[in-house]
């Protein structure tokens, strides 16, 4: 199964690989021939995801908490010592708070939400690049962002801050890696109907008001996993060899 597809032979650590978009990128990823390194805290789940590419060892699981150096040390190890390299990486785990009133976050939620959703790309960018330098071929880093970094709405401030920075960093390590041959882009999903439509819109997730939710998009419909999998393949594949710093919005013209 590794031999063929747009991803043959490469290594991938996909964080949040469990569930929802890292679960349909893992998947992708593995069909196109890509070794991945399944990185989560839900490790039961992990292994489900895992269990089609038990007998070819193509999909590992590796038990991480993104905000710790000692657990991005120990997957870029795993790595190594299955498959002797890396080459891509995609920063998918995320975490928010209920969507509400900003002055009711409380400060555990606020320092919860930056630990994740930014802190994890310090260590990442920490651990993973000078793996990518010393290989001597470059590599794609995929951020996953969210259409709330342009266009932030209240409700989900701080939120929609931490998805501002992982933009910026975005753009800032593409300009410093790119001599590297190291690309770095970000995808910029709207909400998708994986669990989370209450946290982050702050309404029961009932027909109605998917209904009304969905009517403010241009395509008439949440986000599916599928659809940030394949931009991710994108990124990750050589048909994008020649970009960086650049931002893919999947969100069915909800930003126009």
């Amino acid at each position: 199964m590794s031999g063929n597809g747009r991803l043959a032979g490469k290594v991938a650590i996909v964080t949040g690989g469990a569930s929802g978009f890292g679960a349909a990128i893992t998947t992708l990823f593995a069909q196109e021939g890509c070794n991945v390194l399944l990185c989560d805290l839900n490790e039961e789940l992990a292994h489900t995801v895992a269990k089609p590419y038990a007998e070819s060892k193509q999909v590992q699981v590796c038990h991480m908490d993104v905000t710790k150096e000692e657990a991005w040390t120990r997957a870029v190890k795993a790595c190594l010592d299955n498959w002797g390299g890396i080459d891509i990486l995609v920063n998918n785990a995320g975490t928010s708070y209920r969507n509400k009133p900003t002055l009711d976050v409380t400060e555990a939620e606020f320092d919860l939400v930056f630990k994740v959703n930014v802190k994890s790309i310090f260590w990442s960018v920490k651990t993973v690049v000078p793996q990518f330098k010393k290989q001597g071929r470059g590599g794609s880093i995929i951020n996953i962002s969210s259409i709330g970094a342009a266009r932030p709405r209240p409700g989900l401030v701080y939120y929609n801050a931490t998805k501002g920075a992982v933009s910026n960093a975005t753009n800032g390590l593409a300009s410093e890696f790119g001599a590297d041959q190291i690309r770095v882009n970000d995808i910029r999903p709207l909400l998708s109907g994986t669990g989370l439509f209450e946290s982050f819109v702050g309404v029961p997730d009932t027909p109605e008001n998917r209904e009304k939710f969905t009517g403010q998009v241009p395509m008439g419909r949440l986000t599916d996993p599928l659809d940030i999998a394949k931009g991710a393949l994108f990124f990750a594949s050589d048909d994008s060899k020649f970009v960086t710093g650049d931002s893919l919005v999947i969100d069915g013209g909800k930003s126009i």
